[in-house]
């Protein structure tokens, strides 16, 4: 698995590790709807009960319905870490937000993996460039991603 996959799946994770919207009960006097365990079973043809969820590596295109929104998954991964990290113009504060391995060669196998042709030895210039590209393919993957970040 590569860096990006790994960014990436760790901030999926935690938005489906966030609890979900609890639907609503319905109005006195209206029926709710069937659940799985109140639906009728076929005994000739077994349907599964629900659609699977979405995997994490899954795109927009690949059923996700609801854009994941990074900047407070970010903020809240900043938080439980628990140092001083501003994900928000810092590519290393990011991967550490996330307890992943922000060194040298980590963010050289990302640009690696993001297409980067200028010098991997510019690391200031290389880690600009890194973060704006992780966030436009965030964006790219179903992630709501600030407007201010994608420029």
């Amino acid at each position: 698995m590569g860096i990006f996959d790994k960014i990436k799946n760790a901030i999926w994770g935690e938005a489906q590790a966030a609890p979900a919207p609890q639907a609503q009960a319905p109005a006195p006097g209206q029926a709710s709807a069937p659940t799985a365990s109140s639906a009728p079973s076929s005994t000739s043809s077994p349907q599964p009960a629900t659609k699977p969820a979405a995997s994490a590596t899954s795109s927009p295109a690949g059923g996700s319905s609801t854009p994941v929104d990074v900047a407070p998954i970010l903020d809240a991964a900043v938080k439980k870490n628990g140092q001083k990290l501003d994900w928000r113009r810092s590519i290393v504060d990011l991967m550490k937000s996330l307890d992943l391995d922000s060194s040298l060669g980590a963010r050289k196998e990302l640009a690696k993996e993001l297409n980067y042709t200028g010098d991997t030895n510019d690391s200031a210039t290389m880690n600009m460039w890194l973060h704006k590209a992780l966030m436009r393919k965030l964006a790219e993957n179903g992630g709501k991603i600030p407007a201010d970040l994608t420029d």
